[in-house]
């Protein structure tokens, strides 16, 4: 069974996750993939391997024997390597908790949660920094706003937020699904965090998650909290829009 091959801190984010009764989304990379040389710069071609196809159906079958929880929804980069992740991930979940439509839902593709398209303003100005600094470069110079055609960090990652709350409204339970990019997830995960520079330690694996939620009834005046590798922590919406 390929669940060896998830990062540790996924176990342990589980004992971490609050009361059944308060929605949750797991933000993820995607699981394992087709190996490239080069910066950390990974095209859209690349697909899974047959180990990282086994490993996201195993992981979402483990995680909805573990949590208490049902899949709801589903979001995901239009990218192929992430919508079959999320397919995956439905279909062990399916297996292991059949519940009302958990076998039917829509992946809702997302143009923002596309690397690094949801922080991109001007594609053709942030374009030649990508390619020279690689990913991890690329990152570190987003997060300190110092890149021409990107969005500020807040605003950047603030949206990506939004779009997870509207996603699963607060008055629905279980859980919902969002696939992205590593790059995405860094970014998102330093920012909120208040990092303004991250090494490659800090780098998500490939089917390693943030698990978050939203305390309050409308996004902009609730308070967001999270588990990224065994920590929970949270943030006011509000007082993190007006940094």
């Amino acid at each position: 069974m390929a669940l060896h091959l998830l990062p540790k801190s996924m176990f342990e984010a589980i004992d971490l996750l609050p009361d059944t009764s308060i929605p949750v989304t797991l933000f993820t990379r995607h699981s394992l993939r087709e190996l490239v040389n080069g910066q950390g710069l990974a095209g859209y071609d690349l697909q899974l391997t047959e180990q990282g196809r086994e490993l996201a159906y195993v992981w979402g079958q483990y995680l909805i024997q573990n949590s208490d929880r049902a899949i709801q929804h589903c979001i995901s980069s239009p990218i192929q390597r992430c919508v079959d992740t999320a397919a995956l991930m439905i279909e062990g979940a399916d297996v292991t908790h059949k519940v009302k439509n958990t076998h039917t839902i829509e992946i809702v593709e997302q143009r923002l949660l596309v690397e690094p398209g949801s922080f991109v303003l001007d594609i053709q100005q942030a374009a030649p920094y990508f390619r020279k600094q690689g990913a991890l470069g690329f990152i570190n110079s987003f997060v300190n706003n110092a890149l021409p055609g990107m969005k500020h960090p807040i605003t950047g990652v603030f949206d990506v937020l939004e779009l997870l709350y509207h996603t699963h409204p607060t008055q629905q339970k279980g859980l919902s699904l969002a696939v992205s990019h590593d790059t995405i997830l860094a970014a998102i995960v330093a920012v909120i965090s208040g990092k303004n520079q991250i090494d490659q330690a800090d780098w998500p694996d490939m089917m390693e998650g943030l698990f978050v939620w939203f305390e309050g009834e409308d996004f902009s005046n609730s308070k967001l909290k999270w588990i990224w590798r065994g920590k929970k922590q949270e943030l006011v919406i509000k007082d993190f829009k007006n940094k």
